[in-house]
């Protein structure tokens, strides 16, 4: 079994990461395979409606996405970490999660009953308009979420920084606990190892 998370962050080594970090720790403690991805840096364009997703499982448009869907295919488990820009998700993480959303589920909804759930930081406020605007992604797709011991966000600016807001670093290492729970329950029966 294997769980993915993606930061969904421009900023290679800030909150996000801390807490996509913190939470595959935990859930790797359970014996689940993790992998951390960055999309800070890489090419991710928005959905242009071509339709060519409709007829194959890809996309025309020659960036950075196919690489990473195939990872998000390959996972059982699915975390998605970002902040908080202007009072919503910063548009890399949502041209790729539009993206490879439309693929998966024009082909059988390739993400329906893996495992995950979105973890959201910002500075002051706007964290929960991010988690719900994220949570919607895990919902459209069938992606079977579990809650934790509030929701997943916190609190930080500077690179760091949300390592101060304990409840926040809690909250997101009981989510880990979580999703290693339920990834293995779920998966239990298809073999998975």
């Amino acid at each position: 079994m294997k769980a993915l998370a993606i930061v969904g962050s421009p900023r290679v080594g800030g909150n996000s990461q801390v807490l996509a970090e913190t939470c595959l720790d935990v859930i790797a403690e359970q014996g689940i395979q993790t992998e951390c991805l960055h999309i800070g840096g890489l090419n991710l364009a928005g959905c242009t409606d071509c339709g060519v997703c409709k007829e194959e499982e890809t996309c025309p448009i020659g960036d950075d996405l196919l690489p990473i869907y195939e990872k998000m295919i390959e996972a059982q488990a699915l975390v998605i970490s970002a902040p908080t820009y202007f009072g919503s998700a910063p548009p890399e993480i949502k041209a790729l999660l539009d993206r490879a959303g439309f693929i998966a589920h024009r082909h059988g909804n390739r993400f329906a009953r893996k495992v995950g759930s979105p973890i959201s930081v910002s500075r002051r406020a706007g964290h929960n308009f991010t988690f719900a605007q994220l949570l919607q992604w895990y919902y459209i797709n069938e992606i079977i979420v579990p809650g934790s011991s509030y929701w997943s966000i916190a609190i930080g600016r500077d690179p760091g920084e949300v390592r101060q807001d304990t409840e926040g670093m809690r909250t997101v290492e009981d989510l880990g606990r979580n999703i290693a729970w339920l990834t293995k329950l779920v998966w239990a029966d298809h073999g998975e190892s």
